[in-house]
């Protein structure tokens, strides 16, 4: 009886030396966003335009503390200005792409001035951060022809989404932007959010336990769609039929809010490259 005690005793022992082993090893890891298989399990991709912001800190706060990835899509001239708040979404572990130089209306600039909004984009993400894109994102999601040729050159894939909240517009009102994501998400979505606004940071703080608790896990563009074509386009700039997908939870499982109103959006930087450029967009920073 008692030698029979003693195998058992061992035999956890070495089980649980078996795991950390593993884990220390990367042999065994738990499922985490990195990890999750999104043909056989529920994903979302949720993605940040313009920044990076005085917002961007406390987003990845929020997507760290759980367990979530997405994507930024990041203008060139920002990251230039900030190339620290790029390096810290990227040592976040999230994916980068980029929304080109200075946010211009892609399909109304001259010709020539194409190759080098992505190209000024990509350097800048790259001296910021040590990654190159290989996912871009234009503003508006608007593109030509010549656009996705352009962006097939530089060894991009444009990404545009099938979820669109209108942040933006709904600054002031998330319930808005909520119920458009309550009825519009499905699993394999990819949705457009701006964390130049504070609101939105609001937002997804508010709505992630939503997503989890219907099962989804939030992973990035790449984890969800896999490796892209450059050239190639995904996705659309509009929302789809309904999806009512999601079930709501009860109110006291959404986090509180802290009781202050919501800064003002960040603006984005004034075109100077390309004369009588936008940035476009309401608030300038859409």
């Amino acid at each position: 009886m008692k030698r029979a005690w003693l195998w058992t005793v061992a035999g956890a022992v070495a089980a649980v030396l078996i795991v950390v082993a593993g884990a220390l090893s990367g042999h065994i890891r738990r499922a985490d966003a990195d990890t999750v298989d999104c043909t056989v399990q529920k994903c979302v991709a949720l993605t940040f335009d313009d920044g990076p912001g005085p917002y961007t800190d406390r987003l990845l706060k929020v997507l760290a503390d759980n367990d979530a990835k997405a994507t930024f899509f990041l203008i060139g001239n920002k990251v230039a200005a900030d190339p620290a708040g790029a390096r810290r979404i990227a040592d976040a572990g999230m994916e980068i792409g980029s929304h080109t130089w200075e946010h211009p209306n892609m399909t109304a600039i001259p010709v020539e001035d194409i190759p080098a909004q992505f190209s000024k984009a990509n350097a800048a993400i790259e001296a910021a951060t040590g990654q190159r894109p290989t996912l871009v994102r234009t503003a508006g999601g608007l593109v030509d022809d010549q656009v996705l040729a352009e962006a097939g050159k530089q060894g991009l894939a444009d990404i545009n989404w099938d979820v669109i909240p209108f942040d933006w517009a709904n600054d002031a009102n998330l319930a808005a932007s909520r119920q458009i994501l309550m009825t519009q998400i499905k699993p394999g979505s990819v949705v457009l959010l701006h964390d130049t606004y504070s609101s939105t940071v609001d937002l997804v703080y508010q709505f992630i336990p939503v997503l989890k608790a219907n099962g989804y896990h939030l992973v990035t563009v790449s984890q969800l769609l896999g490796p892209r074509a450059p050239g190639s386009l995904y996705g659309s700039r509009e929302n789809g039929p309904p999806a009512n997908d999601l079930r709501d939870i009860p109110a006291d499982g959404i986090p509180a809010l802290p009781a202050t109103s919501s800064p003002p959006p960040m603006p984005n930087f004034p075109i100077t490259d390309i004369p009588n450029a936008n940035s476009g967009g309401p608030n300038n920073g859409a």
